[in-house]
């Protein structure tokens, strides 16, 4: 079985947790792509989906789901989700397709946040897949200069621009064993509009598609080791 075939598996399972006439959010990746593919099946039964990025914006009207805009949605129920990595604790490494910061957003105003991946992103420590930091473009070499301070070696991401206008700096070489603090230290640094780390504010369901079905987690309460 393929790697877009265990996607597409997690991706089914997160049906169930969509409630009939509610707005939920969506987020954006090659798994959460398979999401929106089953989601239109049931579209009549929603009251509509706040995007997470401009693509997938695009994907939600090709399928023709109703999108509601996010300042006027209010809290929401669920928001389904990808990661590039998770750990046992449910946080996760996202933005590999640039658009951690409006899923930050989304998953911030959610009740309940449904990741979907195959079985490949599950790691004990998270770190492996580099950091994605959006920076203000003025502020790139300050922010590069701070986080090889930290021991992370910072990579522009090329010919690349956020739906917000900025810029993506790709950190390799971090084994990140405390994600919130982590989180919390390079969101303070000056320029950094926000990094890829959702650890506090992690997933709180963790469907894994693997070759015998769909594996369901929930967070560890154990410190990630």
């Amino acid at each position: 079985m393929s790697g877009d075939d265990l996607k597409k598996r997690a991706a089914e399972a997160a049906l169930e947790y969509v409630a009939d006439n509610t707005v939920l959010g969506v987020g954006t990746g090659s798994t959460v792509n398979h999401f929106i593919a089953a989601l239109a099946r049931i579209k009549h039964r929603l009251d509509g989906v706040v995007s997470s990025s401009e693509a997938t914006t695009q994907r939600l009207k090709a399928a023709g789901i109703p999108l509601v805009d996010f300042n006027s949605a209010g809290p929401l129920p669920l928001y389904v989700d990808g990661a590039d990595e998770a750990n046992r604790r449910l946080q996760l490494i996202k933005g590999g397709g640039g658009a951690l910061t409006r899923e930050k957003i989304v998953a911030a105003a959610s009740e309940q946040f449904v990741c979907i991946a195959d079985q490949s992103k599950l790691v004990e420590v998270l770190g492996a897949f580099p950091l994605p930091v959006e920076v203000i473009p003025m502020a790139r070499s300050h922010v590069g200069r701070e986080l090889l301070t930290r021991g992370g070696q910072p990579v522009l991401r090329e010919n690349f621009v956020t739906d917000n206008g900025n810029l993506i700096l790709d950190v390799y070489n971090l084994r990140i064993l405390e994600p919130a603090a982590l989180e919390s230290e390079l969101t303070n640094i000056a320029g950094v509009v926000t990094v890829g780390l959702f650890a506090r504010r992690a997933a709180d369901v963790l469907l894994l598609g693997t070759e015998g079905g769909v594996r369901k987690l929930l967070p560890d309460s154990a410190p990630s080791k």
